[in-house]
């Protein structure tokens, strides 16, 4: 099979079940977001202490699970792919609650950076971020599982407080947000 099809060459794309959409759709826009995520993620499994890479490639599957969702105009259709679920979400809550725990309690907001791998986890957050407010606006104009919403929101939470466990894996200071006026 060949890399490239010249199906979208004039500018349209399909979705599963074989609709035809512009390649500016919003529904394209929230894929192709939750795609460059899932990049991002995958440049972050490189810091990540050995024991922390299946947590990370199980996030990465999932969000490949959330762009196939977003590939879906319907409920109804059939789905080749485990949609992300309520467990999928408690199952990251423990993994923000396990970061929690054995990271200091914040005293003040902080700016992103710290280290490199901090400040590449926060620019992610922020991709996570864009990636939840293109699919709420895409959920205002047709079908989204509501429960991709609410784990795009976890998501960025477990990467904020990942951002925070690199700082302090790396032995370096959460660079304080202190306001001058």
């Amino acid at each position: 099979m060949k890399i490239y099809t010249k199906t979208g060459d004039k500018g349209e794309t399909s979705l599963i079940g074989g609709y035809r959409v512009s390649k500016s759709d919003l529904r394209i826009e929230s894929y192709g977001t939750v795609d460059e995520l899932n990049s991002w993620l995958g440049l972050l499994a490189n810091y990540l202490p050995n024991e922390r890479i299946e947590e990370m490639q199980n996030l990465q599957a999932l969000l490949f699970s959330a762009g196939a969702m977003l590939a879906s105009k319907s409920k109804e259709q059939k789905r080749p792919f485990n949609p992300i679920d309520e467990q999928d979400i408690l199952a990251l809550e423990a993994c923000i609650d396990d970061y929690e725990n054995f990271l200091p309690a914040m005293t003040h907001f902080i700016l992103p950076g710290g280290s490199k791998a901090a400040a590449q986890t926060h620019i992610a957050r922020c991709v996570c971020r864009r990636a939840e407010r293109i699919v709420v606006q895409l959920s205002r104009v047709d079908y989204v599982d509501k429960q991709l919403m609410v784990f795009l929101n976890r998501l960025s939470d477990y990467l904020f407080c990942l951002a925070r466990a690199f700082t302090y894996w790396d032995g370096t200071q959460e660079i304080k947000w202190i306001p001058t006026k």
